[in-house]
């Protein structure tokens, strides 16, 4: 085999090696032997919540283990049709065969990213949130661009997605909205989108056609589980509801079934107007909130761990964890581990994978990156 194919085949290989030493092969086939088993009992759904654990375990040992399968299965395929083409002096299959280990590379690297997210909630799903910044329609407008970003990375990554709050702008946009992401590790994704982000482009708003800079933030936090106990007092909160925004028509919510919570002590301020139902908002509101307050949680014992953990600032100049450059060249680069993409219009429609995994490995690393802003 010639220099180029057996140096991906070797890296392959020994990310697979990793994959499986982290999974622990045998052991995990028993286990999921053993939850196959469990699954079969008609008692299991007597306790429901027992049953969806169970369930989601499964899930999660079959992805792992049918990923792993899959990428020695593709890597067998792509050494013979390589060998074969060598032997025939087929340099066009030996290109496809060479493309083929490349993308298989890049699934093994990025199955071993996935491998490490071992956090406590790294597993659960998350809520997204996108706030605009300063500077009125442009910001909102930014805002519902950025919130659209994220829907498409969940719908691309087949993650079910939830509506669970928007406010909209005056003129165009939003002013904040929010999202339930359903899907495994979820949370562990998309953890490190949460910053401030920057636009630059020429205001489709600007009749004199001039460029302008934007912020919106986004802030994700995971939907934590009933084991997890968070203390909050009702005393602590302030319960406010409203009507539902909507737009128009028959579907316009007659009710102030809409619900905020505000936590006084930490200014945790949440919103649900998903549902018709107050009771529900409520309900979701209130797990929305616990949810908060646990990812605070979290991010205190990593600033602890990391002194260099992002912090939660104005949604402005010198906060920003990535820019988006529209005009007058296309670029996006992320400022904390100088990843960078050029073609924005597909990070926009949802082509996040590559910045989140390279911000995983850099927190996985513990390396710092110092990296300059695009102007």
């Amino acid at each position: 085999m010639r220099a180029e194919p057996l140096a991906l085949v070797e890296q392959i290989k020994q990310s697979v090696g990793l994959l499986r030493r982290h999974l622990d092969v045998d052991t995990a086939t028993r286990r999921l032997a053993e939850l196959n088993a469990k699954s079969e009992d008609p008692a299991l759904w007597s306790d429901a919540g027992a049953a969806q654990k169970l369930m989601r375990e499964r899930t999660e040992l079959e992805d792992r283990l049918g990923s792993l399968s899959r990428l020695e299965r593709d890597l067998e395929d792509a050494v013979t049709l390589v060998d074969l083409a060598e032997a025939e002096d087929d340099a066009d299959v030996e290109r496809e065969g060479i493309d083929q280990l490349k993308a298989i590379k890049l699934e093994a690297e990025r199955r071993q990213v996935e491998s490490l997210l071992s956090g406590e909630a790294d597993g659960n799903d998350a809520y997204i949130e996108v706030h605009s910044g300063a500077g009125g329609t442009e910001s909102q407008d930014w805002a519902r661009m950025l919130f659209r970003m994220y829907t498409r990375w969940a719908e691309r990554r087949k993650f079910k997605v939830e509506l669970i709050e928007e406010s909209a702008g005056e003129e165009a946009g939003i002013k904040s909205a929010t999202i339930l992401v359903k899907g495994h590790n979820a949370y562990g994704w998309a953890k490190t989108e949460s910053g401030v982000h920057r636009l630059v482009r020429i205001s489709p708003f600007d009749s004199a056609a001039r460029r302008h800079t934007s912020f919106a933030s986004a802030w994700v936090y995971p939907v934590i589980d009933d084991k997890i106990e968070i203390d909050i007092k009702e005393s602590d909160c302030r319960i406010d509801t409203y009507r539902s925004s909507g737009a128009g028509g028959q579907h316009v919510n007659t009710t102030d079934s809409a619900v905020r919570i505000t936590h006084v002590p930490s200014g945790v301020v949440v919103a649900c107007q998903g549902e018709r139902s107050q009771h529900k908002n409520r309900a979701t509101a209130w797990n929305m909130l616990r949810a908060r307050l646990y990812e605070i949680e979290l991010e205190k014992q990593e600033a602890k761990a990391n002194a260099d953990a992002a912090s939660k600032t104005d949604v402005g100049w010198g906060h920003q964890i990535r820019s988006y450059v529209l005009q007058p060249y296309q670029l996006v680069k992320d400022l904390r581990t100088g990843m960078t993409s050029g073609t924005p219009d597909e990070v926009l429609d949802g082509e996040l994978d590559a910045f989140m995994e390279a911000s995983l490995a850099q927190r996985l690393s513990g390396r710092t990156v110092v990296v300059e802003d695009v102007d």
